[in-house]
């Protein structure tokens, strides 16, 4: 099949992205592991965390990320509806978010321990729909929030990956609600077109 120009244009800006030469050239599976590594040299999250949990992981550049700052005293779980080639240090569930037994298995995995960090890149198939895939984002977001409610330490941190739009608003008041202080973040990696925005809760509210 002929590739459009849209995609031919996205092939080149990829190949030609200074984060995807750097990812390629330091061994990171993405250059989702640059913003990342940003928001943590300014916010510190990953020291403290002794348990990771890593939504929307594969190919796995946010998991290399934490396992790299943990050093041996951290244990990561990542899932991610995509299969993950395996990484030293890392439990991995394959699965659906939106699949309640899925969210099962990762809290068996869990075994009744609190995590320090909860970090969620996860993002929808895009179905080309923008209202359509909007929802879908902040569904997926709420339901990493209601997990990191339930889960985190009191001194924990949430990072989730959302998008500028429609329940962008709504899901930062819920945010706001959910702990003491919220930050946004935008890494240089994020690219400028993207409407893309990490939203950092730390301290969780207790409910």
């Amino acid at each position: 099949m002929k590739r459009s120009r849209s995609s031919n244009a996205w092939l080149r800006e990829h190949v030609n992205d200074t984060f995807v030469q750097r990812a390629r050239s330091e061994g990171y599976r993405s250059r989702a592991a640059y913003k990342l590594k940003e928001i943590d040299d300014k916010d510190h999250l990953i020291g403290p965390a002794r348990i990771v949990v890593d939504l929307g992981a594969s190919p796995g550049g946010w998991s290399q990320v934490v396992t790299e700052r943990c050093a041996r005293h951290g244990q990561v779980i990542a899932l991610d509806l995509i299969a993950m080639k395996p990484l030293a240090g890392v439990t991995f569930l394959r699965g659906d978010f939106f699949e309640p037994q899925i969210l099962d298995q990762l809290e068996k995995l869990l075994a009744g321990n609190k995590a320090g960090l909860v970090l969620s890149d996860m993002a929808p198939n895009i179905s080309g729909i923008a209202l359509c895939d909007q929802a879908r984002v902040i569904a997926l977001a709420e339901l990493a929030l209601d997990f990191a409610g339930r889960w985190l330490q009191p001194e924990g941190a949430f990072l989730v990956k959302v998008f500028h739009g429609h329940g962008f608003d709504d899901f930062r008041k819920k945010m706001s609600l959910a702990f003491k202080t919220i930050a946004l973040r935008k890494p240089l990696a994020s690219r400028d077109r993207s409407s893309e925005i990490y939203l950092l809760g730390r301290n969780p509210i207790a409910g």
